[in-house]
């Protein structure tokens, strides 16, 4: 094994681990807001500096691993791909800290809020989750399915924030409430954003086909030439 291919395993291993360590930090933000559990929101909260910390020492490891030198499109990919992904999960990490924010602040969040709120966050969890398998295993398959519920998400925000809206407007939902509900509604949109952005990479990694800027949305991957 070369220099650069045992660097860019330990790279992956620890993107793996950066993944593992955000989905755990969402898990406990979208608990506490079901709960009310201010305490464990204040940590997933406070947890979050470790998440920006590791993230530079990722990104700085990849450059020096490009310094290497290596002329290999495969191999140069790599490394482009641990850098997007790597900041997608610092972005899907400072979501889950203002998730934790609102509910630090909001004892009776979970309890204020649709049905369709809870159906939300578990979904938005079980996408963080997937989107990790997907990377850690170059799973293309996985990565489509992702980006196939981004919809699924953004019919629950629209359901939630009518829900929202209606009851404010009726008197029946103290506005504060009201408020954090939406950012927490908007944050876990974000994160199924991220996750298919994620997804693209995994995609973009494993068969050099680029979704994101398609028209039409998603289609079939095609093998890369080289």
């Amino acid at each position: 094994m070369s220099e650069f291919e045992r660097k860019l395993a330990q790279l992956q291993a620890d993107l793996n681990t950066q993944g593992a360590r955000v989905s755990d930090q969402l898990m406990k933000a979208v608990e506490s807001s079901f709960e009310g559990d201010t305490q464990t929101a204040q940590l997933v909260v406070d947890q979050d500096e470790i998440i920006d910390r590791v993230d530079v020492e990722i990104e700085r490891a990849c450059i020096e691993l490009l310094r290497i030198g290596v002329t290999d499109e495969h191999a140069i990919r790599s490394v482009l791909t641990i850098v997007k992904v790597n900041n997608e999960l610092e972005r899907i990490a400072d979501c889950a800290a203002g998730i934790a924010e609102s509910s630090a602040k909001q004892e009776h969040l979970g309890a204020s809020a649709p049905p369709t709120f809870r159906v939300m966050a578990n979904s938005v969890v079980g996408m963080v989750r997937d989107t990790n398998t997907a990377l850690a295993e170059s799973n293309t398959e996985l990565a489509v399915r992702v980006l196939s519920f981004d919809d699924t998400v953004n019919r629950f925000r629209k359901e939630i924030v009518l829900d929202v809206q209606r009851r404010t407007s009726n008197g029946l939902l103290d506005p504060l409430i009201a408020f954090d509900l939406l950012t927490v509604t908007r944050k876990l949109e974000r994160i199924a954003d991220y996750c298919t952005n994620v997804c693209e990479q995994v995609i973009y990694l494993n068969t050099g086909k680029i979704v994101r800027h398609l028209p039409d949305g998603w289609t079939d991957p095609e093998t890369p030439s080289f």
